[in-house]
């Protein structure tokens, strides 16, 4: 008991009292020294006024400020939107925007966010999802496909990228260990920096109370993606990017191997629009697809979760008969550095929103309890809140067959097979545009060192013969 600051602990206990958290200290007694400082390292990082003000509150399913059906029936078209280029004008617009988004690079004035918090859980793996092998010949993991895009753009256009992954408590030290054990994926390690995603408690539904795994333990989850404003806040990260003359930050997520990363075009329409949120989205491939959509509300752009529209609102239409929920979110975004900080530091940035989960926990008996119903209440923020805040957003339109592909489940749609499927279909694609392509079944790859996208084949010199069996290109 001697490592034990007492004071702190009948501080700490008075805390966990006054908002209704007492049973955390309730077998203080019955711990180890070594469970102790466990409750109390984790009891430290508590806002406990916070907790209880959600609580007390309680907080929307959706939004800050509306019900969900009711932001649904208010949604309109979309106005300030980049289409997929369907004329010469427009191919032309985008190569104007690639020129200024290259500039941009070459002038060092853009960094990476990789958003890798999530486990392999629901691909039957243990670890950070980041780490699953998908390429299709080479086996390179989402984390190597990913990092070696930054370090093909970085010799391309001679400066760092500044290259922030932002983890989660449950895959931190895996995926330390894993870039360290791949030497960085030929980045510099400076270049590197990690961001852990601050957590939130699971309470029990009913009583608001800290749910507990075990003796001296709580159950914490990540606090959600959009917890990076605090990770940036709180690590420097925001000063240092701005000491280092960064204006944009390009977001993306880790399941996703086919998203172009720092791509120029987008880079350049954001600056040339004096956006200070870019979102790329795709065509939805039916009405019913559970993707969130990009949609306009009340002269906003905001971001509306598939299950909370009806089966009647997927299906409305515009007056020109188009559908108007259309626009899926690909979570690949680009944001004014400074705009984001301010949200950053503003007293009430980002809401939290609430999810209801079956969570098996500790009782107050000391009996593990599996529950049968949606007993518990998990509180975490979303990136997408961004968009109520910021006054300039412009959408993009790409193509999903180009761009979008995220490693989701075990089987069928979004699984490792689909994914590396549309990896494959990419790769042919692009050679096809340089050579004949042979009408085969083997697999073929295109590092990220050789071409980031299609127009970097032009120099590409194909073989004479096309090898038999799986082909990488690199």
């Amino acid at each position: 008991m001697s490592r034990i600051d007492l004071p702190q602990v009948a501080e700490l206990r008075q805390k966990a009292e006054a908002a209704g958290q007492s049973h955390l200290f309730d077998r203080w007694t019955q711990l180890s020294a070594a469970e102790q400082e466990s409750l109390l390292e984790q009891a430290r990082c508590l806002d406990f006024n916070l907790l209880s003000k959600l609580w007390k509150e309680g907080v929307p399913s959706f939004s800050s400020d509306s019900p969900a059906a009711n932001l649904a029936q208010r949604a309109r078209p979309l106005r300030q939107i980049v289409r997929t280029p369907r004329s010469s004008t427009e191919v032309q617009m985008q190569q104007e925007a690639r020129e200024c988004g290259e500039s941009l690079l070459r002038e060092g004035r853009v960094a990476v966010i990789l958003v890798a918090g999530g486990e392999g859980t629901r691909l039957g793996v243990a670890g950070p999802k980041g780490m699953y092998p998908i390429g299709p010949v080479s086996g390179s993991s989402l984390y190597q496909i990913l990092a070696e895009q930054v370090l093909a753009l970085t010799g391309r256009f001679g400066r760092k990228i500044p290259f922030l992954v932002m983890t989660s408590h449950a895959t931190d030290q895996a995926t330390h260990a894993f870039f360290a054990n791949h030497k960085w994926f030929g980045l510099d390690p400076d270049s590197v920096q990690f961001l852990r995603q601050g957590v939130m408690p699971a309470v029990d539904r009913e009583t608001g109370q800290i749910l507990m795994n075990g003796p001296g333990t709580l159950i914490m989850n990540p606090n959600g993606h959009g917890g990076l404003l605090e990770a940036l806040q709180s690590s420097g990260a925001f000063d240092r990017l701005e000491q280092q003359g960064i204006d944009l930050l390009f977001y993306h997520q880790v399941d996703n191997p086919l998203v172009h990363v720092a791509d120029p075009v987008m880079l350049g329409l954001h600056h040339q629009q004096h956006a200070q949120l870019t979102v790329k989205v795709v065509a939805k491939q039916t009405p019913e697809e559970k993707m969130g959509v990009l949609t306009e509300i009340d002269g906003q752009v905001r971001i509306i979760e598939y299950s909370d529209l009806t089966a009647e609102d997927v299906h409305r239409t515009t007056a020109e008969g188009d559908l108007l929920f259309w626009a899926g979110n690909t979570a690949i975004h680009v944001f004014d550095r400074n705009t984001l900080q301010q949200i950053a530091v503003a007293e009430e940035s980002l809401p939290y929103h609430r999810a209801i989960k079956k969570v098996s926990h500790l009782d107050g008996s000391g009996n593990w309890v599996v529950p049968t119903a949606e007993n518990a209440t998990k509180y975490e923020r979303f990136i997408f809140d961004v968009l109520p805040l910021v006054r300039n957003c412009l959408v993009m339109e790409v193509d999903r067959d180009e761009e979008f592909c995220p490693l989701k489940n075990s089987v069928g749609e979004f699984s490792p097979e689909h994914v590396q499927r549309a990896m494959i279909s990419r790769s042919l694609r692009w050679l096809s545009t340089r050579c004949e392509v042979p009408n085969s079944t083997d697999p073929v790859e295109i590092s990220p060192l050789l071409a980031l996208d299609v127009s970097d084949l032009a120099q590409w010199e194909p073989p004479t013969t096309w090898p038999n069996g799986p082909f990488l290109l690199k």
